[in-house]
């Protein structure tokens, strides 16, 4: 395996994520910003932040397998949603759960950021997934 996750015990113990994740791996993977959107760029799931979740980590998913790489071989998850408060998080974890199994996403994730923001690129769109991966 080129990625090796840690969560250091001195470190906050109750997040889905590790903290740390070191890459071993000569090429790097980066899988632009995903959104909830079908291939000819219809919306999925419009107001509802866990249907986009899951379709975005859907599309990231995508995006790894054309470089040959998986979840297992990311180093770094950042989430941009829309108008972000802590309310959100059981509808941003049911996102999650909707696709893990689906996509090879388990738990914990890899070290992850969740970026409040006021808006993405079009105003239906709730949130939007970058990965970054290392491959042998």
């Amino acid at each position: 395996m080129t990625v090796t996750r840690i969560a250091p015990e001195d470190m906050t113990q109750n997040v889905p994520y590790a903290h740390v994740a070191v890459g071993t791996g000569t090429r790097h993977v980066h899988v632009a910003g995903q959104v909830a959107r079908t291939r000819d760029g219809a919306p999925v799931a419009p107001g509802d932040l866990a249907g986009q979740i899951a379709h975005a980590l859907r599309n990231t998913h995508r995006g790894l397998r054309s470089a040959g790489a998986g979840f297992h071989d990311v180093v770094r998850l950042t989430f941009y949603v829309t108008g972000w408060s802590p309310e959100k998080m059981g509808d941003f974890m049911a996102g999650l759960a909707q696709v893990s199994d689906e996509i090879g996403l388990g738990l914990p994730l890899p070290p992850a950021s969740l970026i409040g923001v006021d808006y993405l690129f079009e105003p239906d769109i709730l949130v939007e997934v970058e990965a970054t991966a290392v491959l042998d």
